[in-house]
């Protein structure tokens, strides 16, 4: 009888922990409601989408600094293009995870309350000429020209901590 009771003890603590556990990823992330998704374990307020079109790096950190803040009902300071580590912590590395088929035909593993229109977001990370851009299609990063503009995107972020 009291290894029943224990097994049954362990069962129940272990569905606890499991729940416990997806409520906690599951609040993660809140949808401000105004274009903005706060990200509560990193500290990070960031855009609900991209910028919707092929941007170079330089216009990205242009449009992230300058043209996105008018876009939302509420104003909000300092937003920048994102770190690398940044933009990986967005992407679904799950492989039950199909992610969505984003406006340029990819298929893009990001987290559901942000919409990418493409697959390739700029980061802040330079060098010479060149930027690192994260693929949420595949989970990796490269460095490009910044000068290229095809299916690039800039996705909005700010630190709120």
């Amino acid at each position: 009888m009291t290894q029943r009771l224990l097994k049954w003890t362990c069962l129940v603590l272990a569905c606890v922990f499991f729940h416990a556990a997806s409520v906690i990823a599951q609040d993660r992330f809140t949808d401000n409601g105004d274009g903005t998704i706060t990200d509560h374990k990193l500290g990070l307020m960031w855009s609900k989408t991209d910028n919707s079109g092929n941007i170079s790096w330089k216009q990205a950190s242009r449009w992230v600094k300058y043209t996105f803040p008018d876009t939302l009902p509420k104003k909000y300071d300092n937003w920048r293009l994102p770190t690398l580590q940044e933009l990986k912590s967005l992407y679904k590395a799950d492989p039950g995870y199909e992610g969505y088929e984003a406006d340029c035909g990819q298929q893009v593993k990001i987290i559901p309350l942000i919409r990418l229109s493409c697959g390739w977001v700029w980061t802040s990370e330079v060098e010479a000429i060149t930027a690192a851009v994260f693929s949420f299609q595949r989970g990796i990063h490269y460095t490009d020209r910044m000068v290229h503009r095809r299916g690039h995107r800039a996705l909005p972020v700010r630190t709120i901590r």
